[in-house]
């Protein structure tokens, strides 16, 4: 496993070792003392997720906060999407800023998102099996969101606008400047 940092402090690019032959392929999709070696950070998983989404279906951009806040370990198992990542911790120095990532089957890579980021992806492909696991459970109470298009944030989400398919609820989210006031971090 080698861990890559990005620009936004505590997230990280996850490229994992692929053992492969004949029969197919291995690889350790997570190691909980070899991610603290390289970042620091114990994690301890407590929820596993799955969705599985068709070409523009984009979900987000979700967090939870308080006692509910959640780091997550994400990656796709067939497809392709672009996965965004958005610090909101408001005295962070990269505070509004974002990472893009593009997360398929055929990198295998994965993407750490910590505790204080709004996190959101689109599908770039037919379909997508996104997964991910969380360190603590999801929390209908301590929800909150921001709008995918917000001009502030000024996300290339890849995709032509007349083709992004969202559920109501993520129609309705807040602009970021709106977030603002009930976040946090």
């Amino acid at each position: 496993m080698r861990i890559e940092k990005t620009k936004l402090d505590g997230c990280y690019i996850i490229h994992d070792t692929v053992h492969g032959d004949n029969r197919g392929y291995f690889f350790e999709s997570f190691h909980k003392n070899r991610f603290y070696e390289q970042t620091g950070m114990s994690i301890d998983f407590v929820q596993d997720n799955q969705s599985k989404s068709q070409k523009g279906v984009l979900r987000g951009l979700h967090y939870q906060q308080g006692g509910y806040a959640q780091a997550k370990l994400v990656r796709v198992l067939q497809g392709k999407v672009l996965d965004i990542a958005v610090d909101i911790r408001k005295q962070s120095p990269t505070f509004g800023e974002h990472v893009a990532i593009e997360l398929s089957e055929e990198s295998r890579t994965q993407f750490f998102v910590p505790r204080g980021f709004a996190h959101g992806f689109v599908v770039l492909s037919e379909t997508a099996v996104f997964f991910y696991k969380c360190d603590n459970f999801y929390y209908k109470e301590s929800e909150g969101g921001i709008i995918y298009n917000d001009p502030e944030l000024n996300i290339n989400w890849q995709i032509a606008e007349s083709e992004i398919l969202l559920s109501d609820k993520d129609k309705e989210l807040p602009l970021f400047q709106e977030a603002k006031a009930t976040i946090n971090f």
